[in-house]
């Protein structure tokens, strides 16, 4: 399977990422191994499919610096914190 991500699913994946773990924070606060399993399907699957993609990089070369994945991660960070701010807006 080849995603070719963008920073159009990085932020998507971020706005999921936020509000999910928004949610899950709030009610698996005191079970861990769930807490561990929502973070891995809300923000670390997510994260590597629509930031980081799969299959091989084929834009950077050896000893330089990815820009486009630096680009998509940060875009991916700061959708995630504007959605956990939203949530938490809505939920006060």
């Amino acid at each position: 399977m080849k995603l070719t991500p963008t920073p159009i699913t990085a932020a998507l994946a971020g706005i999921v990422a936020g509000a999910a773990m928004s949610a899950f924070w709030l009610r698996l606060a005191d079970d861990t191994m769930l807490m561990i399993v929502a973070f891995l399907l809300a923000v670390a699957l997510p994260a590597h499919a629509f930031v980081v993609g799969f299959g091989p990089n084929q834009m950077a070369t050896a000893g330089t610096l990815d820009t486009a994945l630096l680009k998509r991660g940060a875009i991916w960070l700061l959708s995630a914190g504007l959605a956990i701010g939203v949530t938490q807006a809505l939920h006060t």
